[in-house]
């Protein structure tokens, strides 16, 4: 019986460092984020420090450059696939579309700046391979299923067709003001999508 009372209380200890663990972790992945974008070649030593962790600490969660890369390309990926459902839960079907395009087009500048990282972390003979677009794929077609549902968009349209037809926010800078040019090309996609569009069924 002791043991059995004493089960509760290890879980308890245990909350706060898998909490601390979490945060970080994101810590780095938030500063990691920042400091490649800027320079492909930062320091990792450079990055450990600015997320206020010691080297034993990032060691434990990245033990190389390769890793903490993609590591950034897959948290930020899945952060956006993740964002679908939280808008659609709170916002009507057209408007949860929007917005989320405008977390995708930030991704797309993200992953931009960090091109050459990746470009570093992919390329050698027998590295890493750079994760697919699946969970944005599929957060694509949630969202456009849930219009379709909804007759705000034309029908038939599928995550691989809209990841297509925004491929162009992929070309621009992100060292450059890229908002107002992705702001024109994503209400340009919005508009071609409402096109054909059976109207809200009720």
């Amino acid at each position: 019986m002791p043991q059995g009372k004493d089960q509760p209380v290890s879980r308890k200890q245990d909350s706060p460092v898998r909490s601390d663990a979490q945060r970080n972790r994101e810590r780095i992945l938030a500063v990691a984020l920042v400091e490649l974008t800027h320079c492909a070649d930062a320091a990792l030593s450079a990055i450990a420090r600015k997320a206020g962790v010691g080297q034993g600490t990032f060691y434990r969660n990245f033990p190389n450059r390769e890793s903490l890369v993609l590591e950034i390309y897959r948290h930020e990926m899945q952060q956006v696939a993740d964002s679908a459902a939280h808008l659609l839960a709170s916002r009507e079907p057209d408007r949860a579309l929007r917005e989320w395009m405008d977390r995708l087009a930030e991704f797309s500048m993200a992953k931009a700046g960090l091109a050459d990282a990746l470009r570093q972390a992919t390329g050698a003979p027998g590295g890493p391979k750079k994760p697919g677009h699946t969970p944005v794929t599929a957060a694509a077609d949630l969202l456009l299923r849930a219009n379709e549902e909804a007759g705000t968009i034309r029908p038939g349209v599928t995550g691989d067709d809209f990841l297509l037809t925004i491929a162009g926010l992929w070309l621009l800078d992100p060292h450059e003001d890229w908002q107002p040019r992705a702001t024109r090309l994503l209400d340009f996609v919005m508009d071609g999508l409402r096109v054909g569009a059976p109207g809200r069924r009720g």
